[in-house]
């Protein structure tokens, strides 16, 4: 019981109490860290496209292209296990939830561990495999070189890479948002200068930018990890005693396996809708490039209530107050959809500027507008699958939303691509893909929520026990 009264004392007083109190200010604290930290992300993204696009001369549409057809496929690798870094913040939460600190820091400890492990070998499979993914997406030949470079740069970080966002999971679950969004926003700067610098200063290309990306997330990585041993909630001697439990390793694989499915799927699709912009020429690839940018900061706002969603349900379902875990689902909800509404009406309103940001070409700035007011139109939909998909995944179940956001997006925008846009190939007609991809996903998620009820089932299961 003192172990237990421990754990709750230092949960109130270091992370967020997400198990009592109102939920309306607490789902919004938590959630505008977490998007933010995903800006921040995207951000590094954003940057390398933006000094490749206007500090490069001639070859900027060229560095830009790279930039952009790299972008889906580093999106589907990191993506999968950013989702599987999902599983170790739901069994954290549900450990906070439950008032175990053993569970979590064996938790914490194991997330490293898969971080490290992933990384080296996405590091190892990728550096072999680079050339071969870019010539399957058809990147064009004058694109090829650079897109090759950039992207064995950014796959020799991955490890970096993937433990910054096992542990950013790591404080999400215990309440602590704000800790990986100070650590980012300190290497974001330094990403921005590193970018500059390499460009400006030692006149290199994508291969200077993506250094800098990788850069950054070591910086990122070794704060929050210099955190993590500081708060005791991980030690040099539990790093190397027993750095794997099976048993929660098991368990984190087991919800964070189909959540990273989930994620990549995206990409999944996105790989093969950037193979239909890659055949309409550098001119659409930089358009797609720029607007891409813009858009994912979009949706890590959506995101982010997802996100929330998970962690508060985790927490809940670990202490037993089922009652608030519909609660959660609602403020979630109504709170990410409002959001959406004023950020995509920005978006839209101040759309041409920020594309400018990226490339003052007139014609990449319409094709990039166009592509934004359709996508953000089409994000009430993804309010709704994200909200759902984080609540089921907070009970453990990860499974069914994996399978019917696989069914509803990638399925259909690849039956898109492989079928229907050959008959007109046009910017247009990928473009039309994505409200319907999205629309669907969405309605398969709010039938599987009816269906499956996690809350009402546990609580009449009470009652029968009773």
């Amino acid at each position: 019981m003192c172990v237990k009264n421990r754990l709750e004392k230092k949960n109130r007083e270091g992370g967020m109490n997400m198990i009592e109190g109102p939920l309306w200010d607490k789902v919004l604290l938590f959630a505008m860290p977490l998007a933010f930290t995903g800006i921040l992300q995207q951000l590094f993204n954003a940057a390398d496209v933006a000094v490749v696009g206007q500090f490069t001369g001639e070859m900027g549409a060229h560095c830009m292209a790279a930039v952009g057809a790299c972008a889906s496929l580093i999106g589907l690798i990191v993506n999968l296990f950013v989702g599987i870094s999902l599983g170790s913040n739901v069994v954290i939460a549900s450990g906070v939830g439950s008032r175990s600190t053993s569970m979590v820091k064996k938790a914490a400890v194991t997330s490293i561990w898969l971080a490290l492990a992933g990384g080296v070998f996405l590091t190892l499979i990728g550096e072999f495999a680079a050339s071969w993914a870019l010539s399957v997406m058809g990147v064009p030949e004058e694109v090829f070189p650079l897109a090759e470079l950039y992207l064995k740069i950014y796959l020799a970080g991955m490890p970096v890479i993937l433990l910054y966002n096992f542990e950013a999971a790591i404080f999400r679950g215990v309440g602590l948002p704000q800790i990986p969004l100070i650590a980012l926003a300190a290497s974001g700067v330094i990403n921005v200068i590193l970018n500059l610098a390499f460009v400006l200063g030692f006149g290199m290309n994508v291969d200077g930018v993506a250094i800098a990306t990788v850069v950054s997330n070591l910086i990122s990585s070794v704060i929050l990890f210099w955190i993590l041993l500081h708060r005791k909630m991980i030690s040099w001697k539990s790093l190397f005693t027993k750095p794997f439990d099976l048993k929660i390793t098991s368990r984190i694989l087991q919800i964070g396996i189909p959540s990273g499915i989930q994620s990549s799927v995206f990409s999944i699709a996105n790989v093969v809708i950037q193979s239909g912009f890659n055949s309409l020429g550098t001119i659409v690839m930089a358009s797609s490039s720029a607007a891409l940018n813009i858009e994912l900061v979009e949706y890590n706002i959506i995101s982010s209530f997802g996100q929330a969603c998970t962690t508060f349900t985790g927490q809940n379902y670990g202490a037993g107050k089922i009652h608030r875990c519909e609660k959660v689902l609602k403020t979630c909800y109504l709170e990410g959809l409002a959001i959406t509404c004023v950020t995509a009406g920005l978006v839209i309103l101040f759309g041409k500027p920020l594309l400018s940001l990226f490339n003052s070409n007139p014609e990449v700035i319409e094709n990039g507008y166009l592509r934004l007011v359709i996508l953000m139109c089409s994000y009430f939909f993804s309010t709704q699958y994200e909200v759902i998909s984080g609540y089921l995944r907070g009970f453990g179940i990860s499974v069914l939303p994996a399978v019917l956001t696989t069914l509803g997006v990638c399925v259909v925008r690849i039956f898109w691509i492989l079928f229907v846009f050959p008959l007109s190939p046009t910017y247009a007609t990928i473009l039309v893909i994505f409200p319907i991809s999205l629309g669907t996903a969405a309605l398969l998620l709010i039938l599987a929520l009816i269906y499956k009820r996690p809350a009402r089932r546990i609580l009449a299961a009470r009652e029968a026990a009773a």
